[in-house]
């Protein structure tokens, strides 16, 4: 039998409904933690102003997560390919709920004049690490976990689908944050809210999310599964989708970060009034993101290769705007651009480094394409907002001159052009051993 086999055949033993509630859950999950950062986001400038800390400051609280997040990322994904799927997804859960948590805390005592700015600073920053670390357990567990059981010709399809989670995140986290925002609790009140959120999706995912034990590699005969593979992020195979990724979402990391300042400047108001103006950006974007992914790329059929090259280029017309933007309005509209092509271009190289490997290695893809999202956060934010406090449009214009340079290698480099050609054999293979199999363990001996 094929490495691969546990795991090809699993949908194929569930019922339609176990399927259903498998999806689900792990959309609650990306859609929770998305929801939960992008929330975070939208209201962290003004309290940065708010509490005293600088703005390059504010924007590097995420770079220790970051970084723990791009180590951590292929660890638990190794881990996931050795101890199943559902126990990271379940500790990368906990992980995120007690981040929330102990920022929340830190942010009150700030709010309240309880800690001086640089300690408020320390213990958010270090609250936040515990989501780098734990937190990212989730991510490549889940992807893992859909691509697993997803043939090739449906995966774009279906990692579009959960990569959509977290737009519709980003919809709804800046929705919801203005309500969340609490008398005694003030712009702290997103972050508490959201981990009694996370716990409660934590309890859905221990309760609900279906993984035999037979799919453990611990709990199996040594003839039920062979040892899954490692993939190095410079694995040729891969590689130009790793470094396509990491640029791609660092781009669009300098756009996220930078959004709330450019708001709070275009607009002149308070940090407190422009958090909501900036949540109205957030959810334009997000919008547009989810139009690409739940809409467009079924629609116009659009296939990994296509997204690469249309994505890039639609979001550095995006910044083109943005840069230039007389007013908030243009703002906006930028934004949304970007954001669809980032809605694109994601699903695109996820897709693209997925179905370059066979089955027995979609755990380690996973946690090297999870990585890039740690990475992107690192140096991202502060170059990002640095740039902005210079010069106004020149972190936009610096993302232009990177996402024509990825329209340029999408268009040329040869394994990005012909992503899925050589995959699709083998895939068949593997799923053509899984129906052998089964008819061999429904009528012999057990």
């Amino acid at each position: 039998m094929s490495a691969a086999s546990p795991d090809a055949d699993l949908f194929g033993r569930l019922d339609d409904r176990a399927k259903g509630r498998a999806f689900a859950i792990l959309f609650a999950v990306l859609l929770s933690s998305a929801a939960g950062n992008t929330a975070l986001q939208t209201v962290l400038p003004a309290i940065g102003r708010q509490v005293g800390i600088p703005d390059v400051l504010i924007s590097s609280i995420f770079s220790l997560s970051a970084l723990l997040w791009g180590v951590m990322s292929p660890v638990w994904a190794r881990m996931s390919d050795k101890r199943g799927r559902k126990p990271m997804v379940i500790l990368g859960m906990a992980g995120f709920a007690v981040s929330m948590l102990g920022f929340g805390f830190f942010i009150l005592m700030g709010l309240k004049g309880l800690m001086v700015p640089l300690a408020v600073f320390a213990g958010a920053a270090l609250s936040r690490a515990i989501f780098g670390l734990v937190g990212s357990a989730s991510n490549p567990a889940a992807q893992a976990y859909v691509a697993d059981r997803t043939a090739p010709a449906d995966r774009t399809n279906a990692l579009a689908t959960m990569a959509s989670a977290s737009g519709l995140g980003t919809i709804l986290g800046p929705a919801v944050a203005p309500f969340l925002v609490f008398p005694l609790l003030t712009l702290s009140g997103p972050m508490f809210s959201f981990a009694l959120i996370a716990g409660v999706v934590l309890i859905l995912v221990m309760r609900g999310l279906p993984e035999a034990p037979e799919e453990i590699p611990e709990r199996a005969g040594d003839t039920a599964r062979k040892p899954r593979a490692r993939v190095r992020w410079n694995d040729r195979r891969i590689m130009p989708f790793i470094l396509y990724g990491f640029l791609l979402a660092s781009a669009q990391t300098v756009n996220q970060q930078t959004l709330g300042f450019m708001v709070i400047d275009k607009l002149n108001i308070s940090p407190a009034k422009a958090a909501a103006f900036a949540g109205i950006a957030m959810m334009a974007g997000a919008v547009a993101s989810l139009l690409a992914q739940w809409g467009l790329i079924r629609m116009l059929r659009l296939i990994p290769r296509q997204l690469l090259w249309l994505g890039a280029g639609c979001a550095g017309l995006g910044n083109l705007i943005v840069a230039f933007s007389p007013d908030y309005h243009t703002l906006v509209v930028g934004f949304a651009l970007c954001s669809l092509g980032y809605g694109f271009a994601r699903p695109g190289f996820t897709a693209g480094a997925s179905l370059s490997v066979g089955h027995e290695e979609q755990g380690a893809v996973a946690g090297a394409i999870s990585a890039i999202n740690g990475a992107s956060v690192i140096i991202a934010p502060v170059l990002g907002v640095a740039l902005y406090k210079w010069a106004h449009p020149s972190p936009y214009l610096m993302n232009v001159v990177v996402l024509v340079g990825l329209v340029a290698y999408a268009l040329i480099d040869p394994i990005m052009r012909r992503v899925g050609e050589a995959a699709a054999p083998r895939e068949a293979r593997d799923e053509a051993q899984v129906v052998d199999a089964s008819s061999i363990d429904a009528t012999g001996p057990h």
